[in-house]
């Protein structure tokens, strides 16, 4: 007969190596070990969708009225992206800073609530802000570039990278698609919601 502290010591081995086995998948399924994730086509984001990006970050280098977001929480590629075209900026001496980048869909709704309260309707805050189920903030592939003389250099040059703005009234928000940097950048629309 095996003595109950070895079955329960065992047990509890058992449990800590499966809750470490799960944390681990997690922090690979999220991203937070840096360790690049391949999606799988057809595979749906969800899980990306609920991962909050950062409230706020330090105060950008180049412009204090802004911060400057790390880029958690956004997809592996993006942020690959995002690095490789920070690096080329930095390169010709401009400073990009991520004044607002990953959102989850609960950031999104207070973004949109507040868009609501400072303009007064639902129709007029869907020109500056989108519900979370139409962000690409929250699909984690948007920025939102400060100061603005940094954001008409990746108006410039982000496209050949993959980064194009999309909003005719947001200088500031750039979305990344790989194709983007094959077939140009599509025609800007008036505002997030097309009008």
């Amino acid at each position: 007969m095996v003595p109950t502290t070895v079955i329960s010591s065992r047990r509890t081995a058992i449990s800590v190596l499966v809750a470490l086995g799960l944390v681990g998948i997690a922090m690979v399924t999220l991203g937070a070990t840096g360790v690049a994730v391949k999606t799988v086509n057809g595979q749906p984001l969800a899980i990306l969708e609920e991962v909050p990006g950062p409230e706020s970050g330090p105060t950008c280098a180049v412009d204090k009225r802004y911060v400057d977001e790390d880029t958690f929480g956004m997809r592996p590629d993006v942020i690959e992206a995002w690095n490789a075209m920070r690096a080329k900026a930095k390169a010709q001496n401009i400073t990009l800073c991520v004044n607002d980048g990953k959102r989850s869909r609960s950031q999104q709704q207070r973004e949109f609530d507040k868009a609501v309260e400072r303009f007064g309707s639902v129709e007029q805050a869907k020109k500056w802000a989108l519900q979370p189920e139409t962000s690409m903030h929250v699909k984690g592939i948007a920025v939102d570039i400060q100061p603005l003389n940094s954001a008409a250099w990746v108006d410039e040059h982000g496209g050949a990278l993959g980064w194009c703005r999309r909003y005719d009234n947001e200088k500031w928000h750039f979305e990344y698609d790989p194709a983007y940097a094959t077939g140009g950048c599509p025609a800007l629309l008036p505002s997030a919601t097309g009008n």
